[in-house]
């Protein structure tokens, strides 16, 4: 079984060949992987990340086919469908390592701002729910000095909404808990910057 640590370097690595323009497509269009496909998976790593267009997993970590179990919605927020999407990967597959992925430019971040800056009156109740799961980790830094930079007030609330959701799932299930406790389960953040292409990790794993 790979290890948390093993599967963070290899998106590292990864991400390094896709920032670097190194990628050449033919992970992701391995005609011998797809073959084998059908009879099992095996991600090496869950992400949660954004519906955002510019930050397809795949192609961000420079991983094909069976490579990560990719969970995606705007803001990359924790509801009850994404818990048990992440249960279901780990414990079924053994997936050794969760990833919250944010991003810079965050649209949904930007939505949550304005729309705590100037409530709207007509907003779909579908799309105050994303809003009001991200909503506790960006207000309280409209009471910060943050509220005079917009565009500081952006990236931190991006990392603030990422460590909620890292948080969440740390904390607020009882499996992942138990899989972090014995398996050596890893969740942790990152941003992907749409202007570099670069992927910051929040966090460091320890020796195996």
């Amino acid at each position: 079984m790979m290890s948390a640590k093993t599967a963070l370097e290899r998106l590292k690595s990864g991400n390094r060949e896709f920032a670097t323009s190194m990628r050449t497509g033919d992970a992701l269009l391995n005609n011998p992987r797809r073959a084998e496909l059908p009879k099992d998976q095996n991600p090496f790593a869950i992400i949660l990340g954004c519906s955002d267009a510019r930050v397809p997993a795949e192609i961000v970590f420079n991983q094909g086919l069976g490579d990560l179990f990719v969970i995606r919605v705007a803001g990359n927020i924790v509801a009850p469908s994404q818990v048990g999407s992440v249960e279901f990967a780990a414990a079924r597959y053994d997936t050794p390592l969760v990833v919250v992925l944010g991003h810079s430019q965050c649209g949904a971040i930007l939505a949550t701002l304005e729309e705590l800056q100037q409530p709207s009156e007509n907003q779909s109740r579908n799309l105050r729910s994303i809003v009001d799961r991200v909503r506790p980790s960006v207000e309280v830094l409209l009471r910060t000095e943050l509220r005079h930079d917009l565009e500081a007030l952006k990236g931190h609330a991006v990392r603030a909404n990422v460590m909620a959701s890292v948080d969440h799932l740390r904390h607020g299930s009882g499996l992942l808990e138990q899989l972090i406790q014995d398996n050596g389960l890893a969740v942790i953040g990152a941003e992907y910057s749409v202007e570099t292409g670069v992927v910051e990790f929040f966090d460091t794993l320890g020796a195996e």
